[in-house]
């Protein structure tokens, strides 16, 4: 079996407007690298929200990241003055992945 090693998953649902300032948190923290997923709808305590293709006023966009512990947590102390104001919901947890020094 191939071998693997712990790191973290760090998810962050965001409006689209908002991943330029999520990226360039990634980038200060030295997170190596990052996918945008974008949403076509979901729901919360506030209520269902749904992607206007016209004005993109709901969009949101999940930013992806897989990184060390020091490094998710560097980027947790750094994107926590946003949560609130701008209603974010970050997921960190620990994944097994393969090529580790990758990350």
């Amino acid at each position: 079996m191939v071998a693997t090693v712990q790191r973290k998953r760090i998810e962050i649902l965001v409006d689209t407007p908002l991943v330029p300032r999520i990226i360039a948190i990634v980038k200060k923290v030295d997170i190596s690298g990052w996918s945008v997923i974008k949403i076509a709808s979901g729901g919360g305590r506030d209520g269902r929200w749904d992607h206007d293709e016209v004005t993109g006023a709901a969009a949101k966009s999940i930013v992806l990241m897989i990184a060390n512990e020091e490094k998710a947590g560097l980027f947790a102390d750094e994107v926590a003055p946003l949560l609130e104001s701008h209603g974010l919901l970050i997921t960190i947890g620990t994944v097994e992945v393969v090529r580790g020094e990758r990350f």
